[in-house]
């Protein structure tokens, strides 16, 4: 039903989203989508909290394979910025964005948001220690390093949603991978190649 609900968000936009479009595509009743949710803004809150679950879980299960801090780093940008390495559809972006609308106004979706920027924000953090402490990464604060990177990303993803042909995800990539080895002082050509070695691991597991 969340993925139902993920798939009819995105086509439709919150705003036009009924509880009874995501009860038609689940072919279940209205009644039965408001037991599980109680209210649509919960519907989207929870709809993303799969994704991100999704998201992250798919994220864990990529970095068991990678040794270097730094490789671990650039995957964590590639799925954010690449839909080559990315494994949610792109159109999920929009998602984020009826999300950070409705959050100023709604206190329920603001905490839900600020829960989501603090595990974000948190598993940078946890990247960049776990880098310092084998020695590849500059000693940068941990703390702020994590949330300009985060923010430099949300604000990144907002222009591969709305495809602005200025911020290709190719170029999104690179300004991400950029800002970070400069100011964790990490080799960005080696990554790159990686990056590149990983692109092509998942096409062929698509195929």
């Amino acid at each position: 039903m969340l993925r139902a609900a993920l798939e009819v968000i995105v086509e439709r936009g919150y705003a036009d989203t009924r509880i009874a479009d995501v009860a038609e595509r689940t072919g279940t009743s209205p009644a039965l989508v408001i037991y599980y949710f109680k209210t649509r803004d919960q519907l989207l809150t929870e709809a993303i909290r799969f994704s991100e679950d999704s998201w992250y879980a798919e994220g864990i299960r990529r970095m068991a394979d990678i040794e270097s801090a730094a490789a671990r780093l650039t995957e964590f940008i590639a799925m954010t910025c690449l839909p080559d390495t990315d494994p949610e559809p792109r159109s999920w972006w929009l998602l984020w964005l009826d999300l950070w609308a409705l959050s100023p106004r709604n206190p329920g979706v603001a905490a839900v948001r600020r829960k989501f920027d603090e595990r974000w924000r948190e598993t940078l953090r946890s990247l960049v220690l776990a880098g310092q402490d084998a020695g590849e990464f500059a000693a940068v604060d941990a703390d702020d390093f994590a949330i300009t990177l985060s923010s430099l990303l949300d604000g990144l993803a907002v222009q591969i949603a709305l495809e602005d042909s200025d911020v290709p995800p190719s170029r999104a990539f690179e300004l991400a991978l950029g800002y970070a080895s400069g100011q964790l002082r990490f080799n960005v050509q080696t990554q790159q190649k990686n990056v590149r070695t990983q692109q092509k691991k998942v096409r062929k597991s698509r195929r």
